[in-house]
């Protein structure tokens, strides 16, 4: 089942006046000539971006029944690349990250889960750009609500979690808190992932760890303290 598109994703409006001072302004001879610095920053970029999206289309896809009988997502590979070509095109004309955001979940629950869903938002987001000064005038209390109800929405899968299981249960209550800490969902899963590896590798159950996570464990302790 191909997604191209996410139902009821939440993207920034771009402030056309400055796109044209934006599009291709890039100093290319400054990043050629420090090479190492812009792999690491690229590096950052890269984790952070990841798995704050791999986070949001998992929660997405578990509100929309759409994950399979292992707990995988068919043809993830779509959606990243529709993210990845919004994040890059933004980036280019100066807007903020174009993302998959969970937000959508609150547009899954109401009913919208198809890419016309995610059109349609779409083309209400390009009209709102004439709006734009309308929608500065309403405070942003106002609109935190929709917030609470998505992590209503989020924390509802902790019913699937084993509480018993140390190695369940740490990683998730660690999460849980790194969050609204460190404003990273991202950030959140790094942590996540290291106590998940360090509890298994010292409780005699490091063979039940998958290669992978100890790739990504590792380069999450190397983005927290050797590049953040």
């Amino acid at each position: 089942m191909g997604v191209t598109v996410w139902p009821g994703s939440l993207v920034a409006l771009p402030d056309m006046g400055e796109i044209g001072n934006v599009v291709f302004a890039y100093d290319f001879k400054a990043i050629l000539a420090n090479i190492p610095s812009a792999l690491v920053m690229i590096f950052v970029l890269f984790v952070g971006d990841f798995f704050a999206t791999f986070s949001a289309l998992t929660a997405v896809s578990v509100q929309t029944g759409w994950m399979d009988e292992d707990g995988n997502l068919p043809h993830i590979e779509k959606p990243f690349l529709v993210d990845a070509i919004g994040t890059t095109v933004g980036s280019m004309t100066g807007n903020t990250t174009i993302t998959t955001f969970i937000e959508s979940a609150s547009g899954v629950e109401a009913g919208g889960r198809t890419g016309l869903t995610a059109l349609t938002t779409g083309i209400m987001f390009l009209a709102c750009m004439f709006l734009a000064p309308i929608a500065a005038v309403i405070p942003a209390a106002a609109t935190s609500s929709a917030l609470i109800y998505v992590g209503i929405l989020m924390i509802s899968g902790l019913k699937n979690i084993d509480f018993t299981d140390i190695s369940q249960s740490a990683p998730v209550a660690i999460m849980l808190i790194g969050m609204p800490i460190s404003g990273s969902i991202g950030h959140a899963i790094g942590l996540g992932l290291i106590s998940y590896t360090v509890i298994k590798f010292f409780t005699g159950k490091a063979k039940e760890i998958s290669v992978l996570t100890y790739v990504l464990s590792l380069i999450f302790l190397i983005k927290f303290f050797l590049v953040a």
